[in-house]
């Protein structure tokens, strides 16, 4: 009952919420302008027309849409404005306010007063708050609280008035269609655009951290070094510990579990991909393959858990069969495990690219002569290698970037070593490593995360860039 009653709470408040609000308005503009359409529809279908004068540019769908969305659009835009520029506003505003205090403190005082006044006002924290910082949290509260008027009057009101407009200018000749194009047009456009400036904020915010790192460590120390033991000075003076940070055993590491990985994946996906489109029969397809599939919807920590608990204590009781020494976190474990992770990757984009080869070209070997394996062997995946050899290659970047498997069966022990019965870390293993717990962001050490990060990014970029040239190079097209 009680959680029925906090749904029903939720589901008010969101109505009456700004956004809620316009959202309410938008559907009253919608159902509105649809009715108007309709009345200029069916009287320009009904023979009651002068001249062109109600010739109906639009479908009343279009011009409802096109209301619609004059409502929710800009006060969206507005919601999201004010969202940006309100904490600088505030900022700006309680600097003022108290200008002539921050002006004794130093830049570091200066800040944490601020700070703790923004968190005792939005997180009611009233610890060590002095006299002033309370007093500055009930004036940040009101300016909070004349913002929040202003954001919800602000955004109802330009949804109303723009919504009006548009209603008005709502007639048999408006290109309403063109309109709604133009605006979902514009959408996609800046979506495609938050997505690209997504991905160079990622690399920027690599590419940043990793310099600054490389002003510490050198970067051919870093690139050829031998040696990892990322441990740094805490204490000024302290000697006992000087960091190492060559890259070169995460990376042997990393490449062996992907290479294991792949021993698995590869061929046991290319299998299973050419079974299923060759020889499978279609009832039998339709259920293997979405079985195979649900491969890829296991999170990878049940992945992890299943390596540690059942795939390394099997190895290692085999191992020790046969007098092997084997590490209870192995290479050979986590590859193992990631291989079968990564099977349904290699399996369904092999599985698209056989079954893009026409069928013609089947027919062809068959009125040949050519029995179904030869057929297979000698054109069907002659035809499809580009394909299936791209799928490999995004596989191996799968892998290469996995973490959660080889953080919990791989180890931390930085090996430089090609045994798979041994411990090995990864490039991943160690970023995760290196930003546990409260890190100071100015150490070579925790910088040392960001330069792993880049490095990892350039090598999976790499990869996809060779994928694609590999299919651009040999992908042949067939009518």
């Amino acid at each position: 009952m009680h959680v029925l009653l906090d749904i029903i709470q939720g589901l008010i408040g969101l109505l009456l919420s700004p956004l809620g609000i316009v959202g309410l308005l938008a559907i009253l503009g919608y159902y509105l302008t649809l009715k108007k359409a309709r009345s200029f529809y069916k009287s320009n279908h009904s023979g009651d027309t002068k001249g062109n004068e109600n010739n109906v540019h639009s479908l009343p769908f279009y011009s409802a849409t096109y209301v619609a969305l004059q409502v929710l659009v800009p006060a969206i835009v507005f919601l999201i404005a004010y969202n940006i520029a309100a904490p600088f506003i505030y900022h700006s505003l309680l600097s003022t306010a108290y200008e002539s205090h921050l002006s004794s403190l130093s830049q570091f005082q200066a800040k944490n007063f601020i700070d703790s006044a923004f968190a005792l006002t939005k997180d009611n924290i009233p610890a060590q708050s002095s006299k002033l910082i309370t007093e500055a949290s009930v004036y940040l509260g009101s300016l909070m609280e004349t913002g929040h008027y202003i954001k919800w009057g602000g955004a109802i009101l330009l949804a109303s008035i723009v919504g009006a407009l548009a209603y008005n200018r709502v007639s048999p000749a408006l290109r309403a269609r063109n309109r709604v194009e133009r605006i979902v047009k514009a959408g996609l456009i800046i979506c495609s655009i938050i997505a690209v400036l997504t991905t160079i904020g990622i690399v920027l915010s690599l590419l940043f951290e990793s310099l600054r790192f490389f002003q510490k460590v050198p970067i051919n120390e870093f690139l050829f070094g031998m040696h990892w033991s990322p441990q740094t000075s805490i204490r000024p003076g302290q000697v006992s510990a000087q960091g190492a940070f060559g890259a070169i055993p995460l990376l042997a590491g990393t490449l062996l579990i992907t290479f294991i990985a792949m021993l698995v994946a590869g061929p046991v996906g290319l299998m299973s991909a050419i079974f299923l489109s060759e020889y499978a029969s279609p009832k039998f397809r339709s259920f293997a393959k979405p079985v195979l599939e649900v491969l890829a919807g296991i999170p990878t920590v049940v992945y992890g858990f299943f390596a540690v608990l059942t795939i390394a204590p099997l190895i290692r009781g085999w191992g020790e069969s046969i007098g092997l020494t084997v590490a209870s976190e192995s290479a050979l474990a986590a590859g193992l495990v990631m291989g079968i992770m990564i099977i349904p990757l290699v399996s369904s984009l092999s599985d698209d690219v056989i079954n893009a080869v026409p069928q013609s070209m089947r027919d062809g070997s068959y009125g040949l002569g050519a029995t179904k394996s030869e057929t297979i062997r000698q054109v069907v995946l002659p035809a499809a290698l580009p394909g299936i050899v791209s799928a490999m290659l995004l596989a191996v970047s799968r892998a290469i970037g996995e973490t959660m498997i080889v953080v919990m069966a791989a180890g931390l022990a930085a090996n430089l070593t090609i045994n798979p019965l041994e411990a090995v870390t990864t490039v991943t293993v160690q970023i995760v490593t290196l930003l546990v717990g409260d890190q100071e962001f100015d150490s070579a050490k925790t910088l040392a995360a960001f330069a792993l990060g880049l490095l990892l990014f350039v090598i999976t970029l790499i990869l996809n860039i060779i994928a694609l040239r590999v299919v651009q190079k040999y992908r042949e097209e067939y009518e």
